[in-house]
């Protein structure tokens, strides 16, 4: 049974397990079957993949990965942001990647947000946050400027091999998409 399933779980000390007790039953039960494969952290394919955190993408599916494959990456939008140059800086400086894959999604919740999202949240919680919410309007130009940031990025090493997608939330398949 899925995790979404249980959205309106009851909080913990109710008698009914919340979705975190749920996990960590789920853990327990993976626990009593792993087998450490031996490997460390540089991923075998020596690629990062940075992608949005929406729940419908599987990655490791949709791109034909196994555990220790790759580096992956994910935030609100798939967007590169200061954090992902730093995870994507020690990916390639300390762990050994050389290609950068990004990917970004249709229907993605940021096409329906605005700035005004953190004039709320000031409002809201008395406090600006620091960071940009990074929406947008059109996906493809994201995609563009999330590869323009790495490409240009100080602190990577391998810019040459960076490539953008767009994945259909509906059919499963990539769009790649060209620096136009």
């Amino acid at each position: 049974m899925s995790i979404n399933a249980h959205q309106s779980a009851v909080p913990a000390g109710t008698g009914t397990a919340s979705v975190t007790d749920r996990l960590v039953e789920a853990n327990r039960r993976y626990a009593e079957q792993f087998r450490d494969p031996g490997m460390d952290a540089r991923p075998v394919l020596h690629v990062a993949v940075v992608a949005c955190m929406d729940a419908r993408l599987d990655l490791h599916k949709a791109l034909g990965l196994e555990l220790g494959d790759c580096h992956t990456i994910r935030n609100a939008g798939g967007v590169v942001t200061d954090d992902t140059i730093r995870s994507l800086t020690i990916s390639q400086r300390a762990l050994g990647t050389r290609s950068v894959v990004l990917i970004h999604h249709t229907g993605c919740g940021l096409e329906s947000l605005t700035e005004e999202f953190r004039t709320e949240l000031e409002e809201e919680v008395g406090q600006r946050p620091t960071w940009a919410v990074e929406s947008f309007r059109d996906v493809d130009q994201d995609v563009r400027q999330s590869m323009r940031r790495v490409r240009t990025s100080p602190f990577l090493a391998h810019t040459d091999d960076v490539r953008g997608f767009v994945f259909d939330v509906h059919t499963g398949l990539l769009r790649e998409i060209t620096n136009e």
